[in-house]
């Protein structure tokens, strides 16, 4: 079942280099496997135990990563403060956002706050 998971990834990978998508390969492969999912629900369930278990291990996949910031130390020394501004500002943002898109989907739908939480309160 791998071999799915890394033959769509390949896939992006192709269609992202041969149309010269502004995105990356492994993005591209992933949505695909999201659509043929989606389509084909016996595949999320045939992928399931893989996808679990490479989950399980997701902070392997950080190790890039991190070699990436040490191979670039001089470029973080020159940039680093407006690298942590930018990180904290944009996080901050995206939050408010959310937040804020939360909020007016509530009020269109007209529920204030969750059924749960009500739920809860009559406790």
């Amino acid at each position: 079942m791998l071999a799915i998971i890394l033959g769509f990834q390949l896939a992006g990978e192709v269609i992202s280099r041969s149309l010269d998508l502004p995105l990356p390969g492994p993005v591209a492969g992933l949505i695909g496997l999201v659509g043929a999912c989606i389509l084909r629900p016996r595949l999320a369930d045939a992928i399931r135990p893989t996808a679990t278990g490479l989950l399980s291990h997701l902070s392997l996949f950080f190790v890039p990563a991190g070699v990436g910031i040490v191979a670039h130390l001089d470029l973080l020394r020159t940039h680093g403060i407006g690298l942590a501004v930018a990180v904290m500002a944009s996080t901050v943002l995206a939050i408010a956002a959310g937040a804020l898109a939360f909020t007016a989907v509530a009020r269109l739908t007209g529920t204030e706050e969750p059924q749960a939480l009500k739920d809860q309160g009559r406790e």
